[in-house]
C-alpha cells in the first residue's frame, strides 16, 4: 500500500498527497488580524507557513464550508479561481457558484490518478457545534478518501459530534488516517458548547474510527480556540493513543 503525505500549512489548511494526486483542505492564506463575521469578529494570530504561491498545483480543493473566514478567507477565495475543482456543500455552491461543486453527504466523485486508477472522494456529514446549531453556524461537510492500494483517509472538517463520527465509522470505516479538526472552538454565537472537537473527543474519535494515525488541524492560529497541541498530546496519552498522534509544525510534512 502506498503512503499518504500530509503537509500542514496552518489553521485548517493542509496539502494531502495521495495516489499521485494533491488535495488542499480549507484554503486560508491571509495575514494575522481581525476578521469580521456578521456583528462579531474572529482574531487570527498567525499566518500560513506557506503562501498560496508556494502550494503548487493541486487536483482538487476539499472545502468543508465557506461561511467562516477561518475556513475560507479572502486569499483562499482567490485561490479557488485557479483550482481545477472545489468540492463543498450545496450552501457553498449557492453562495459562490463555480468553481465550487456541491457534493451531498454520502455521494462521491472519482478523480483520475496518474496510473489510470481512481481516487474516490466521498462527502460525509459534519456538525459544526452541538445538536440544533446548524441554523446558526451553517452547513458543513467532511470527506473520505479511498482507492485501490491507498490508505483510507477521513477529513473531518469542522465537526463537533461524536455521533456523527460513529455514523461515518459504521458506514465507511475503519480508517488508516484521520485528519481531525480540533481546538474546541468557542464563540458567542453558540456560547455553551464547542464548535469543533475537544482534545478528549478527538482521542475518542480516533478509537471510534479505528485510525492508526491522526493528524490534527485547525487547533491553533485563531483566538477562538480553547485547546491546543498541548491538550491534544495529553488527551491522546491519557487514552493510550500517544503513538497515533502526529502534531505537525507549520510547514512540516508527515508520510503515513
Amino acid at each position: 500500500m502506498t503512503n499518504v503525505e500530509i503537509t500542514y500549512v496552518g489553521g485548517p489548511t493542509a496539502v494531502i498527497a495521495l495516489g499521485g494526486l494533491r488535495l488542499l483542505t480549507d484554503p486560508t492564506f491571509d495575514a494575522p488580524g481581525e476578521y469580521p463575521i456578521g456583528s462579531r469578529k474572529l482574531v487570527k494570530t498567525a499566518g500560513p507557513a506557506l503562501p498560496a504561491t508556494e502550494i503548487g498545483p493541486v487536483d482538487a480543493v476539499l472545502l468543508s464550508h465557506d461561511q467562516h473566514p477561518d475556513n475560507l478567507d479572502t486569499s483562499g477565495r482567490t485561490y479557488l479561481d485557479s483550482a481545477p475543482l472545489t468540492l463543498s456543500t450545496a450552501s457553498a455552491y449557492d453562495r459562490i457558484g463555480a468553481p465550487v461543486r456541491a457534493l451531498p453527504a454520502w455521494e462521491h466523485v472519482g478523480l483520475r490518478r496518474p496510473d489510470g486508477r481512481t481516487l474516490r472522494v466521498t462527502a460525509v456529514p459534519a456538525q459544526h457545534g452541538p445538536d440544533g446549531s446548524e441554523p446558526l453556524v451553517g452547513e458543513v461537510t467532511g470527506f473520505v478518501l479511498t482507492g485501490e492500494d491507498l490508505p483510507k483517509v477521513y477529513v473531518s472538517g469542522d465537526n463537533a459530534s461524536l455521533d456523527v463520527v460513529r455514523e461515518i465509522a459504521r458506514r465507511q470505516g475503519p480508517f488508516d488516517v484521520a485528519v481531525l479538526f480540533a481546538g474546541a472552538a468557542r464563540t458567542p454565537l453558540v456560547p455553551d458548547a464547542p464548535l469543533t472537537l475537544t482534545s478528549e473527543a478527538a482521542a475518542q474519535a480516533a478509537e471510534i474510527l479505528g485510525a492508526r494515525d491522526v493528524v490534527p488541524l485547525h487547533f491553533e492560529h485563531w483566538g477562538h480556540f480553547t485547546q491546543d497541541g498541548g491538550t491534544l498530546t495529553k488527551a491522546f496519552a491519557q487514552a493510550g493513543l500517544a503513538d497515533r498522534l502526529h502534531l505537525l509544525e507549520p510547514g512540516a510534512s508527515a508520510r503515513l
